[in-house]
């Protein structure tokens, strides 16, 4: 099973997810760190012999190896072939990872980097925005997406190990990344450029469906939403929520926060931190600066067990 969304998703399991590559932009990165851990190892043993020798070696063959032919071939020569060569072929390697532009029938995505969130829009082939989520991709397998990387504060990166390399989100920059699942499965990523405060608890989900299961996804998103009502609908107004988050269909529509409008289906909260359900949906907005210190939401501790449970019930029911 592919490792799921959260802190860790990019560091546990066996191999790690940069070395199981689960799609076309991720086997040349796949296949160069595994080039560079191997030819590491081999210099990292000729050193250890050479180190042997200079230590406990016999006379004739210490003065061999001090001499100045052995300095040139060893320290100028080697050295200087290899790493050409290998930063040439690493260069040609990688020469089509990053993208020039969308392919005709292509799927498009935007995904922006946020403190300490990532805010996800759905394009049509004209580059508008059709569907909105946050801190999490589903994508249909085996097709190729165009992702349009960009920033609305501090540098960010985004990685999805399995699927392709790590791209830095630039503020005032568009960079263009195409990722691929091979076989459906929900992959892990991680913001890979240190962005201040909860930089390590910014994870993210990037879900592969079927063509058929992501066909059925899409319609369900793009279908209208049903009218807000009940006690958790409107303690949402309230309480000030509607002013940083948006839910379609109501007049919530604030963006600073993430868009909630599907909420209740998404696999995590805190961009990867929880699973999400009830219970840590109501622990999310009673405190949620003890679960992920410094995040730009406000703890709503003033908010009775009642209220809170109404509010969950709600963000719940969004899906």
């Amino acid at each position: 099973m592919r490792v799921e969304a959260g802190l860790n998703s990019v560091l546990r399991g066996w191999p790690p997810p940069v070395l199981d590559a689960a799609g076309p932009f991720a086997q040349p990165v796949t296949l160069l760190a595994w080039t560079l851990l191997i030819g590491g190892t081999v210099v990292l043993l000729v050193v250890l012999a050479a180190l042997a020798v200079a230590l406990w070696g016999k006379g004739p063959l210490k003065r061999k190896l001090g001499g100045d032919r052995a300095i040139w071939i060893g320290g100028v020569a080697f050295p200087g072939v290899v790493l050409t060569a290998l930063l040439v072929w690493g260069l040609w390697l990688t020469s089509d990872l990053q993208a020039a532009g969308p392919r005709p029938g292509e799927m498009r995505v935007r995904v922006t980097g946020e403190m300490w969130w990532w805010r996800v829009a759905y394009l049509d082939g004209e580059g508008r925005t059709v569907m909105s989520d946050a801190n999490e991709l589903h994508i249909p397998a085996g097709q190729s997406v165009l992702l349009e990387l960009g920033s609305a504060d501090v540098i960010h990166s985004f990685w999805v190990p399995h699927l392709a390399g790590k791209m830095d989100m630039i503020p005032g920059r568009t960079n263009l990344l195409r990722i691929q699942a091979d076989k459906p499965g929900t992959y892990g990523g991680q913001c890979a450029e240190y962005c201040g405060g909860p930089h390590a608890l910014m994870g993210f989900a990037v879900v592969a469906h079927t063509p058929e299961s992501f066909a059925r996804w899409q319609a369900s998103r793009l279908a209208p939403s049903a009218p807000a009502a009940g006690k958790g609908a409107a303690l949402f107004k309230s309480a000030g929520c509607a002013a940083c988050h948006t839910i379609a269909g109501t007049d919530a529509n604030g963006l600073a926060g993430p868009d909630l409008t599907h909420v209740g289906s998404r696999r995590t909260l805190g961009a990867g931190i929880l699973p999400n359900n009830r219970g840590t949906l109501m622990g999310w907005i009673a405190d949620n600066q003890s679960l992920k210190p410094g995040n730009r939401m406000p703890s709503y501790k003033q908010l009775s067990p009642e209220e809170l449970a109404a509010l969950g019930a709600y963000m719940e029911s969004l899906k």
